[in-house]
Order: C-alpha cells, then structure tokens, then sequence
C-alpha cells in the first residue's frame, strides 16, 4: 500500500500457491509487482511462505512472531497466520528491516515492520 518503492521478492512457488488463492485487490496488486525468483535466489532474510518472522506493529507497541501459512494451515493460537490475513498479505515478500503501510479491516492503516526472519518450516 505504501512503500511502494521498496523491493518485494517472492518465489516462483509461493507467487503460484497465493495467486491460486483468488487473493484480494490489495495483495494482488503487491503480487503483481513482486520479484519472482526461484526458490534458490530468494535473497536471505526474506519473509516467504512457511518463514517464521518477527515483526514490529506500530500502531499496537508490540512485537509478535508469527509464521505465514496457507488458510488451510492458519491456527492463531500457535502463531500460524493465513496469508490472506492483513498481516500475512501485508509481510510476505518483504526483507528484514522493511516497513509496510497496510490497511486493516476496521480501516485503520497500520505500519508493520520486519525485524528478523527466523527460518522455514521443512513443508515450504
């Protein structure tokens, strides 16, 4: 939504599994001016489908950790959290250190920023 000029970069495999998905104007839009590269150019430090990251909301205080999963894999309460939820559209693709402006569902525009990606799980 804002940022516009910073660098997204998803696989080639999770650019096919969220546009599979029918996802929302929003994050279609960010897909669609993603970098899609192969899984073994993805840069380090990128949040990808099945990363663990640790991110910083602004407009909360808090830091929370969460993993970006699939809807069929989503469960809150271990920290899995569906792509297509604002948070998950809102951090995939993006690099450790980057901020992002994204509106909520209340309407509220909430500022998220990556702090460290901490790893994939073996299914990615």
């Amino acid at each position: 939504m804002d940022d516009v000029n910073r660098h997204l970069f998803l696989t080639e495999r999770d650019f096919i599994r969220v546009m599979a998905l029918q996802p929302g104007p929003a994050l279609r839009a960010e897909l669609e001016r993603a970098i899609v590269v192969p899984a073994d150019a993805i840069p380090a430090g990128v949040v990808t489908m099945y990363a663990q990251v640790r991110y910083y909301d602004e407009h909360a205080g808090v830091t929370r950790r969460v993993r970006i999963v699939l809807p069929e894999d989503a469960d809150v309460e271990r920290g899995d959290v569906s792509v297509l939820a604002p948070v998950g559209a809102a951090l995939l693709g993006l690099e450790a250190g980057q901020a992002i402006d994204w509106r909520f569902p209340a309407g509220e525009i909430r500022r998220l920023r990556v702090e460290e990606v901490l790893g994939e799980a073996a299914i990615a």
